[in-house]
């Protein structure tokens, strides 16, 4: 059966919770007007939209290969949102994140994922570092797992690290056949002795017009004012065809990730 991508809900943001003072980015929880709470990644942030763009990629290509990963929503905040926060960071960070920011369903009562503590599946292993690879993701490392554990079942969060060649679109075309040198450092590399078997499986289900139906996602916003490319169509074509290249030429990042588990078990 062919994957079919979920619709993306739009939700307003009502009221800001707390921050979640985790590295530069203050992602925060914050509860929408559909009555559920969420992780808002915003826009106004350090690594700003492009942040979100990696967000949004990752967590619906690891969603098509099956893994768990919180619903995804487009998070709406109005110009009046945050005029009474009394922090002035925060009320900075608001101020310039009204539009369209990203939501991920806050996993109430989850817990930080911890290989020492749980065992983890073969498969599922390879998947998320096959998936790290591709995604070229530097941020799922023993010192912050980006993993939770949610009734029992493992998810996963902050794809926000991914795609770090867009920071510059510098020599993108030939990033998109490289190797991932970082894998060495993922803390799911000693599990993962299924990436063969899931190379294969990965390469079928992300097919091109998969990899589309993703990057179509992007909001129009969120790809305005890249002074690389000259057009919002032109700025979509580019993720495209870096993925799509990057799934064509996956044993290049495989053997990488076969030789660096090698060095380490």
């Amino acid at each position: 059966m062919t994957y079919k991508i979920p619709e993306i809900r739009t939700v307003n943001v009502i009221r800001y919770v707390t921050p979640l003072r985790e590295g530069g980015s203050l992602p925060a929880i914050a509860e929408a007007d559909d009555g559920f709470f969420y992780v808002i990644k915003f826009r106004g942030a350090g690594q700003g939209k492009k942040a979100l763009i990696a967000e949004l990629v990752g967590a619906e290509i690891a969603r098509a290969a099956g893994l768990k990963v919180p619903e995804i929503v487009f998070a709406k905040l109005d110009e009046a949102f945050g005029r009474t926060e009394p922090d002035e960071e925060i009320q900075d960070l608001l101020r310039a994140s009204v539009g369209l920011n990203l939501g991920l369903h806050y996993l109430t009562g989850s817990i930080t994922f911890d290989p020492a503590v749980s065992t983890i599946d073969p498969e599922i292993a390879s998947k998320i570092v096959w998936i790290d690879c591709l995604l070229t993701n530097v941020d799922r490392t023993s010192r912050n797992t980006n993993m939770l554990l949610w009734y029992k079942e493992l998810w996963l969060i902050d794809f926000g690290a991914s795609l770090y060649f867009h920071h510059s679109w510098h020599n993108w075309k030939e990033q998109s056949s490289k190797p991932f040198l970082f894998v060495k450092d993922h803390v799911l590399l000693p599990f993962a002795s299924e990436l063969e078997k899931v190379n294969d499986e990965l390469k079928t289900v992300l097919s091109k017009e998969l990899i589309r139906d993703i990057i179509s996602l992007i909001p129009d916003e969120w790809l305005e004012g890249e002074t690389e490319f000259k057009t919002v169509k032109e700025h979509r074509e580019a993720y495209i065809e870096f993925l799509e290249t990057r799934v064509a030429k996956s044993e290049i990042f495989v053997k990488e990730a076969k030789h660096a588990r090698e060095t380490i078990i």
